[in-house]
C-alpha cells in the first residue's frame, strides 16, 4: 500500500492530505515570520484505541482539517457512512505538477459515487495564503448533495462574519436528543434572519456571530446566501492568535454555509466530551444535513429555488470549487465587514477604511467577485 499521507508545498504554504479518507491533516502558511495553521484535528485521530476500531466510521476516526462530502449528511441512497465515500474511502495520488508559480496535486477516489469517478485537485501558489480546492465528477448518473467540511478550533472564542445571507434555519431534529448521550441547545426546527438572535430551545437566543454560543453542546444550522451573491465568504477572527480563517466560494456552486458547533456536547466514544471549541464551516449544496434522498427530492430549500444537489453528467464532467486560507489579523481590527477580490488580490476590510490586501487567484472561482455584509 502507498503512503497514507501526501504533502505538497509552494513558497510559504504547505498542505498534507490523509489519503485513507481524503481529509486535510495539516494546512500551514508562513506569513510575516510566523506559522498559521488554522484547521482542527480531533483529539483521537492518533489514538490507537480508536484508529483500528472498524465500528467507528473512517470519517470520524480520521476527523481533521477539511474534507469533501458526497453525499453530504446521511448516505441513504447508496448505502454507506455519513458524508459518503469521498470522506470515508481511500484516495490515490495521481500526479503533482508545477507550472509557473503554482503547484497542483491530483487525486482520484478509489470508490465511485453514483457511477462517477471523483477527482480532487489541490493547488498552492507561491506566496498565496490559500488552499485552492477543486472536486470533479466524471460521468455518473443522478444527483448528489455535496459540501466541503472545514473545521477550526476557537479555544479563546472568536468573531464570525459572513457574506450577506437571505435567512438561516435549523433542521427538523437536533444533533443530540438523548440526554444520556449528549446535548443540543438550539431550537429545532426554526427559521431566522437576525444572526444575532437565533432561537434556543429554552426560548432564549444565541448570537452566532460570536463563538461560543453555549457550553457542552452539539448544534447545526444552515445559512442561505442572499440571491445575487457571487462571492460567498466566511471570516473567523481567532483572537488568541491574532489570526483570521477565511472560507471563499462561488455562491452558485455552494448556496449555503452550514455551521457545526461542536463544544463538548457528545459523551460517547470517541467524543467522550473532549471535542471542544470546534466550529465547522461547511460550504454546501444540500438540504441541511438531511441526507441524500432528502436533498434530491423537493424540500424546503429547493422549493424556494436553491440548488440542494449537484446533477452529474453521464457524458461529461461537473465540478465545484472553494478556497480556504489563513491570514494575520489587521492591527486594531476585531470584526470583518467586507471581502472582495480582483484579478490577483483579495481585500479583507474591517471597520477601518484600510483593507488587508493579500495575493489571490481571482480567476479560480470563475470571475472577479465582490460581496458585502
Amino acid at each position: 500500500m502507498s503512503e497514507r499521507f501526501h504533502t505538497i508545498e509552494a513558497a510559504d504554504v504547505a498542505v498534507t492530505i490523509d489519503l485513507s479518507a481524503g481529509h486535510v491533516r495539516r494546512f500551514a502558511i508562513r506569513i510575516e515570520g510566523r506559522s498559521i495553521e488554522p484547521l482542527h484535528k480531533a483529539p483521537w485521530v492518533d489514538d490507537p484505541l480508536f484508529a483500528g476500531d472498524e465500528t467507528i466510521p473512517r470519517c470520524l476516526r480520521c476527523l481533521a482539517g477539511d474534507f469533501f462530502c458526497a453525499p453530504f449528511g446521511v448516505s441513504d441512497l447508496e448505502d454507506g457512512p455519513a458524508h459518503g465515500a469521498t470522506a470515508n474511502s481511500q484516495w490515490r495520488w495521481l500526479e503533482t505538477v508545477r507550472k509557473a508559480d503554482a503547484v497542483t496535486a491530483r487525486f482520484e477516489l478509489v470508490a465511485s459515487v453514483l457511477g462517477a469517478r471523483v477527482f480532487k485537485e489541490f493547488t498552492l501558489r507561491d506566496g498565496h495564503p490559500f488552499l485552492y480546492q477543486r472536486h470533479v465528477f466524471a460521468g455518473g448518473e443522478g444527483a448528489v448533495p455535496v459540501a466541503n467540511h472545514a473545521m477550526i478550533r476557537l479555544p479563546a472564542g472568536g468573531r464570525i462574519s459572513f457574506s450577506a445571507k437571505a435567512f438561516g434555519l435549523t433542521p427538523g431534529l437536533p444533533q443530540e436528543s438523548d440526554p444520556a448521550r449528549g446535548r443540543s441547545r438550539l431550537l429545532y426546527p426554526s427559521r431566522f434572519q437576525d444572526l444575532t438572535r437565533v432561537p434556543l430551545a429554552d426560548r432564549g437566543a444565541a448570537d452566532i456571530t460570536r463563538y461560543p454560543i453555549a457550553e457542552q453542546h452539539e448544534d447545526f444550522l444552515g445559512l442561505v446566501e442572499r440571491p445575487g451573491n457571487r462571492l460567498g465568504w466566511c471570516v473567523v477572527v481567532r483572537p488568541e492568535r491574532n489570526e483570521l480563517f477565511v472560507s471563499l466560494k462561488d455562491a452558485r456552486d455552494f448556496p449555503f454555509t452550514f455551521l457545526w458547533f461542536s463544544n463538548g456536547g457528545r459523551d460517547y466514544p470517541p467524543w467522550n466530551g473532549r471535542h471542544l471549541a470546534v466550529l465547522g464551516i461547511e460550504e454546501g449544496r444540500a438540504c441541511l444535513g438531511d441526507g441524500h434522498r432528502a436533498s434530491i427530492a423537493a424540500n424546503i430549500l429547493s422549493e424556494k429555488g436553491f440548488a440542494t444537489a449537484l446533477t452529474l453528467d453521464p457524458n461529461g464532467c461537473v465540478e465545484v470549487r472553494n478556497v480556504i486560507g489563513g491570514l494575520v489579523m489587521p492591527a486594531d481590527e476585531s470584526e470583518i465587514m467586507m471581502v472582495f477580490t480582483d484579478r490577483d488580490r483579495l481585500f479583507v476590510r474591517g471597520r477601518s477604511d484600510v483593507p488587508l490586501v493579500v495575493p489571490f487567484d481571482g480567476g479560480f472561482l470563475g470571475r472577479d467577485q465582490e460581496s458585502t455584509q
